[in-house]
Parts: structure tokens; C-alpha cells; sequence
């Protein structure tokens, strides 16, 4: 087998051009990264995760994200959440999970994360609900929200 980097280095200059290259070994390794503020996003690729939230059902709050700069609490399983960055456009797709609270974990009950369809979704945010079958838009304890797009 051949060797492994041990090391990575980081260099820029005062053009703005970051240049992240492996240690010297036989051939070159570089790549270079875009100028950028805030989140680099990655536009050539195609279908490729562009946001994604983990937060707190029934305040909102942030446990963990990428590209998402907020989720506003419209009310009981409603929600807004706002991109960081946004989107080329509003034609991406929305995946979503949630955990149940104690006291949800014991009810037969179909739950899923849909989008708040009379709102249309636009390139720097959206609106959707988490939903109990039977019984309508409910925190929960935990959510999570990817998006997709082009």
C-alpha cells in the first residue's frame, strides 16, 4: 500500500485564493476553493444536500444545521425555516423526520413532516408542519430537515 497523509496545508494570499494541498509525495495533490463569505455551497454538483436543520419541536431552538440561519415557530408543529444562503430556486425537495416526546411514543399514531402547501416555497425559505395522523400539527421533540435541489 502507499503512503498516507499524515498532514494538510492550508495557504492563501491576498487575492482571496485559498489553496488547500496535500504534503509533498510523489505527484501533486491540490485543490482550490472558490472565494467566498459564510457557507461555500457547492452549484456544479447536482442533487446534493443544500440545507439541513436538527431543532427542538416546540421551540424552535437549533440543535444542529447547515445553511439554515433560523427556524421561526409560526405555532404548534408550524413552522418557518429561513436558508443562510439562498438557493439557485425554489424547486428543491424537502426530506424530513421527527422524534416523538415521552408521551407520544406511546400512541399507534402515523407522524410525518409535510409541506405547508398554501404558502408557496421560495429560494430563501419555507414553511411545513409536523403532523400526528388523527390528530394534526404537534411539536415534537426533535425534527429534522434536509433540502436537495440542483
Amino acid at each position: 500500500m502507499g503512503d498516507f497523509m499524515s498532514s494538510v496545508v492550508i495557504s492563501g494570499d491576498t487575492s482571496g485564493a485559498i489553496t488547500l494541498a496535500a504534503p509533498s509525495v510523489a505527484g501533486t495533490n491540490t485543490a482550490t476553493l472558490p472565494a467566498s463569505t459564510g457557507t461555500v455551497l457547492l452549484s456544479s454538483t447536482v442533487g446534493v444536500c443544500r440545507a439541513w436543520v436538527n431543532f427542538t419541536g416546540s421551540s424552535g431552538s437549533i440543535n444542529q444545521s447547515f445553511n439554515v440561519s433560523s427556524i421561526t415557530r409560526n405555532g404548534s408543529g408550524d413552522y418557518t425555516l429561513a436558508f443562510t444562503n439562498n438557493l439557485a430556486n425554489a424547486n428543491y425537495a424537502v426530506s424530513g423526520s421527527v422524534l416523538p416526546t415521552t408521551s407520544q411514543t406511546n400512541t399507534s399514531y402515523a407522524r410525518c413532516v409535510v409541506l405547508y402547501y398554501n404558502v408557496t416555497p421560495s429560494t430563501s425559505s419555507f414553511r411545513f408542519q409536523t403532523v400526528t395522523g388523527g390528530v394534526g400539527p404537534e411539536d415534537y421533540a426533535q425534527v429534522g430537515i434536509a433540502v436537495f435541489s440542483t
